[in-house]
Parts: C-alpha cells; sequence; structure tokens
C-alpha cells in the first residue's frame, strides 16, 4: 500500500470552509492553511523583531499548513457546531486527536516523531506562545474570509465577521504581534489589485 501521509495531505484541497455558508467564491482547506502559515510566519517574526522574542517562525509557519489537517478525515466542522458547548467542544477535540494518530500512522515510523513536533505542542513556553500565535493567524485568516465576502456584496459572513472582530480583538489585547497585525496589514485586505499596486 505504500505510505499514504503525503497522498492524504493531498487531499486538503478537497475540503471546502464555510459549509453552512452561502460563499460567493469557495475557500478549501489548502488555501486557508496557506494563508495561515504566512500569518503566521508574518506574527512570529514581528515578535522576534519588534518584541525581542525567540519564536521559530519556521516552525509555526509549518504548523499553520498542518493546523487542520485532521479534516482530511474528519471533515470541516462549522464554528457554530464544534463550539456549541463544552461537551460537544471535549467530544471534537478528541477526534481531532484520533485523526491526527491516522495521519502519523500514515508515515513511516522513522519520520514520525518529527511530524509528531508539529501536531503536538511542547512543552516550551516560547513555543505555547507560538502556537497562540498560530491560533490568531487562524482567526485572522477567518475574519479575512469575512471582509472578502463582504466586499464583494454578500451579506451572509456579517455575523461571522462581527464574531471573528470580537475573537481578534480579544487576541490584539493580549498579543502585540496581533495588534500590529491588525492596524499594519489587515486594513487592505478586500482591496482590489490596482488599489493594491
Amino acid at each position: 500500500m505504500g505510505n499514504t501521509f503525503f497522498a492524504a495531505i493531498s487531499r486538503m484541497k478537497y475540503i471546502e470552509r464555510w459549509a453552512l455558508m452561502r460563499s460567493s467564491r469557495a475557500e478549501t482547506l489548502s488555501e486557508h492553511s496557506l494563508e495561515v502559515a504566512m500569518i503566521a510566519h508574518g506574527l512570529c517574526t514581528i515578535g522576534n523583531v519588534r518584541y525581542g522574542k525567540h519564536l521559530d517562525s519556521k516552525k509555526a509557519a509549518l504548523i499553520g499548513l498542518y493546523h487542520d489537517a485532521s479534516e482530511i478525515i474528519t471533515g470541516d466542522m462549522p464554528t457554530p457546531v464544534k463550539y456549541y458547548n463544552e461537551d460537544i467542544r471535549s467530544a471534537y477535540k478528541q477526534v481531532e486527536a484520533v485523526a491526527e494518530q491516522r495521519l502519523m500512522d500514515k508515515l513511516p515510523e522513522d519520520l514520525r516523531d518529527e511530524f509528531m513536533s508539529i501536531f503536538v505542542p511542547g512543552d516550551d513556553e516560547d513555543e505555547r506562545y507560538m502556537r497562540r500565535l498560530v491560533k490568531a493567524a487562524d482567526k485572522l485568516s477567518a475574519l479575512i474570509k469575512c471582509i472578502e465576502e463582504e466586499k464583494s456584496g454578500n451579506t451572509e459572513f456579517k455575523s461571522a465577521k462581527s464574531s471573528s472582530e470580537i475573537a481578534v480583538a480579544a487576541m490584539a489585547a493580549q498579543m502585540p504581534e496581533v495588534k500590529d497585525f491588525v492596524e499594519e496589514f489587515l486594513p487592505p485586505y478586500g482591496r482590489t489589485l490596482d488599489e493594491l499596486s
């Protein structure tokens, strides 16, 4: 059968996000993961350059690339369902853990530890903070999708945008890297290519 990890990971392009919403343009898990990786790398770089942190920005990008890989097996669970109550949230975390282990089992044994370090958080304080920035990048990516949908005239994302803004603002209050990104890099999203040139 061979080692099927990368073939399975390549299926991220078939997982559509925002399943309960009418989108003006579909977004795949691959697109979302790439955006999260780039933003996570940027947030860590801001932390290192401006705030004297020692965050592994390259690892943050890798974590961003793989952060939703379990959805290859589980599908994209809509946020209102996933966070409906603590019991559902806890059960879904268990499902994600099982799915991630299934992905690890698709790797040759000698490579598993290296990949597990991407999926499983370490004990180091810098790593925990870096993973919080990856989570912030995930929320920023959701907010960006809402901004883009709104700019295209789609009002379907109005409440999602509001809840995303609240979540991002809470993170920005705790992490200066997120605050800087929101102030400096978020405003141009939704502009046309001519406006960005």
